[in-house]
Formats: structure tokens, sequence, C-alpha cells
């Protein structure tokens, strides 16, 4: 046998591992082949990660048993989420921190778009896939990131509220009766508690301005012992270094005494733009991050210690000093990014760059399982199906992942592409062409 032929056998057999450690949780016997059946469907090279097309590759003899299989598993049977994704996040962190530290938790949302007002969570809204307000779904998540390697370890649907509070609706959607509303980054705060809860562990909490911006939001990171860096809007209002609110006034005749801290019209905050246009060219210093497709990134950065302002005057004392970190690229007339952060004041500016920038590690994560493993493929209504779809890609995606930390980084990237991994399947009729192919004859 060639060395090439040896690879993939052992490829197969390390996938087969990895599956039945997944299917430990299935909860039932029946379940563990239709599971292993849903997650080699979408690591198949094939264009629409549906059920259809992945029955008619997986078992082109008998498509309908198949279609029936696959489609009871991910829409019906009642399998758990959380456990499944947690024997993905224990088999992946493995081979992900074997020579790398976990660096980071990523928070972040994804949208797909979707017409129609019956599917599960469907409303107009933000679709950050579209850029624009559309119809769509958003699920928020959190990944565990290495500098290296990074997988989704929590997922759920957001529910907005013209879902969360239509009862019929969420009857025909079988949406579980303790959804309710949440804000997202409330929602993200809960998958934060929930591995902070399962021990997992830790990294710094990374998430852009949607989340960043929310006071609420970064307390509840604090108060959960942890280190955020996080995106902040140009508008948020910070105190200056070494400046504070003013300290609370004279006691009156009567009364208690004051106890909140002031501003008044020449002592105020400045907007988070308008201290960075205070900076001169010598605050900012050049910082290169990381090696990326068109060569070493680079940028001009400044770090300063500020204090939040947000409601302060409600306050008896003022906000913890934090990094204000400033993106200001040399082409750029004004800044373009900042970020808030409380890592420790000693950090290098180097290192704080480079933790605040391992964001970009959860865009890949959804780029390829959308583009390499169907994540929005699925058909489907329910609530039930639309996650048992994502947590199933997760998985897929977590073998990837696994693979892919086999090798250096300047091995044979034709070997950790989604399509090259090999398992035995029969050979599909070429005369089937399933439904949703976009062209004559196309395979599925």
């Amino acid at each position: 046998m060639s060395r090439h032929r040896t690879y993939f056998s052992r490829e197969s057999e390390r996938l087969q591992a990895y599956l039945d450690g997944l299917t430990r949780v299935a909860g039932h016997a029946d379940r563990v082949v239709p599971i292993e059946n849903y997650t080699k469907g979408l690591m198949l090279p094939i264009e629409r990660k549906s059920v259809e097309p992945m029955a008619a590759r997986l078992a082109p003899g008998n498509v309908r048993q198949m279609h029936q299989s696959l489609h009871h598993i991910v829409a019906d049977a009642p399998w758990s989420d959380d456990a499944l994704l947690e024997q993905v996040r224990r088999q992946v962190l493995t081979a992900m921190t074997k020579k790398h530290k976990l660096a980071a938790w990523i928070v972040d949302d994804t949208g797909f778009p979707k017409k129609g007002t019956h599917s599960v969570g469907v409303a107009r809204q933000y679709c950050g896939q579209l850029g624009k307000q559309d119809n769509c779904r958003v699920a928020v998540s959190v990944s565990l990131a290495t500098e290296h390697a990074s997988i989704p370890a929590t997922y759920q649907l957001y529910l907005p509220e013209i879902w969360a509070n239509d009862p019929e609706r969420r009857r025909q959607a079988g949406v579980p009766t303790e959804i309710r509303f949440q804000t997202k980054p409330d929602m993200a705060l809960g998958h934060i508690r929930h591995l902070v809860n399962e021990d997992v562990p830790r990294g710094v909490v990374l998430a852009d301005a949607a989340y960043g911006d929310d006071s609420g939001f970064r307390e509840g990171i604090v108060s959960l012992g942890l280190c955020y860096a996080v995106g902040i809007k140009s508008s948020t209002t910070l105190w200056p270094p070494g400046i504070v609110p003013l300290p609370p006034g004279p006691k009156g005749k009567m009364g208690r005494p004051p106890r909140l801290l002031r501003r008044d019209e020449q002592h105020q905050p400045l907007s988070a733009k308008n201290l960075a246009l205070c900076l001169s060219t010598t605050d900012l210093r050049k910082v290169s991050w990381r090696e990326g497709i068109r060569g070493m990134m680079r940028s001009r950065f400044a770090a300063l210690r500020v204090r939040a302002a947000h409601r302060d005057y409600w306050r008896k004392e003022p906000h913890p000093e934090q990094w204000l970190l400033i993106e200001w690229p040399t082409t750029e007339k004004e800044p373009t990014k900042y970020w808030l952060s409380n890592l420790p004041a000693s950090i290098p500016l180097r290192k704080l760059v480079a933790i605040t920038k391992l964001r970009w590690r959860i865009e890949r994560d959804y780029e390829e399982l959308k583009q390499e493993l169907g994540l929005g493929h699925f058909e489907g209504r329910n609530w039930r199906g639309f996650h048992h779809h994502a947590t199933l890609a997760i998985a897929a995606y977590g073998f990837l992942v696994q693979e892919r930390c086999l090798f250096p980084p300047s091995g044979n990237s034709s070997l950790l592409q989604t399509g090259n991994i090999r398992f035995p399947l029969p050979s599909l009729s070429p005369a089937f062409t399933p439904r949703g192919a976009t062209g004559k004859n196309r395979k599925a």
C-alpha cells in the first residue's frame, strides 16, 4: 500500500474513533449510526449539505431509507446538543492545546438569510452575512481559541421578541418552554457562565462592539473572574488618563451627606474618538501581530489607561482603570477601531494587540462552517432541527480541526481540506440529480 493510501486508511480510523467518542452521548443505540452518517454527510465534497443530497451520496442504492434516517436524527430525535458539543470540546481541545495554550473565548453571532415567516427565529434584523437589515435568523456562540486553532463550544439561536412572545409560533416551531427573550449580550454571558461552571480552561473573552459596548456584559465577565478585550464604539465615553469624576458634594444643612460621584459642565468625560484625536503621532506605535495571506499584518496603535464613564454618577467609587486600545492606520485620517480591556496594566502593547486581534479566528470558523460544512443548509423550520444540524456541523468541523493539529502549518494543506476527508462510500449514479442542485445533471 502506498503512503497516500496508508494515510487515508489511518484518517478513516481516526474519524471512526472520533465519532465513537461523540455517540457515547446519543442516549439510545438506534441513534449512533444516523449521527455518524449525518456527520459524515456534512464532510462530503457536495454543493448542498441538506438531507436529500447527503442521503443520495451516502446510500445511492437506498436513498429513501437513508433520507428518512437522516431527517429523523436531525429534526425529531431528542438527543442533547449540549452533551454532544461537550464531547466535541473534550476531544478537540486535547489536540488544540497539545502544543499551544488556550488563549481566548471568542463571542460572536452569525446570520442566515431566510425568506418567509414560519422558520424558527426568522425576523427582519441585522444580518452580518448581508451587511444590512433583512429577513434572517441569528445564532450566538462562544468559540475556544489558541493562536493556531479554534472551535465553537456553545451555539444557540437568538429568539427575537416577536417570536418569544408569540405562543402559537413557539408551539409550531417547538421552541422549549424555558427559552425566553434575551438580548444577545445576555445570551453570550449565559454561555460564558456555562463554560465557567463546566471548568473549561480559561481564556480572555473577546467580542466586537455589539457586545463590548454593553457595560452590563463587561461587568458580568468581571464578576466571573475573567479578563476581556472587547470592541467599543467611538462614541463610548471615558475618563482620560489621570482624571476621575468629581467627588461627592459637600454636606448640606439637612439630610445625609452626598455619596455619589459628580460631573459638571467643565468636568466631563470624553468620547473614545475625541480622546484618540488628542494623541500626537509620537503616541502611536507600529505593531505587527500575525502573518496574513498578504504578509505580516501591521498597523499603528496606542494604549491608554482610562476609566469607563457609564452612569458613574450613580456610583460611590469610579470604575476601575483599564486599557483603551486604539488602532489608527497610517492611511486613515482618524482611528478605525477601539477596544476596552481589563488585562493587567503591565501587559506589553504588542501582546495586548495580539490577544485583541485573535478574534479573527471566529470569522475563519464561520467561513468554513458555512462554505465547507453546510452550517446554513438546514431546510427545516423547527428549533430542534436547527440546533441538531448546527451541532453536527460543529462536530464535523471539530474533526477537521483535530486533523489539522496533527500537521505543522507548513505541511501539505491539501490533506487538511474537508473535501479530502476519506471514508468508504458506494458510488453515485451519474443520472441522479438531487433536489436543490443548481445545474443540469449536477452531482450531489
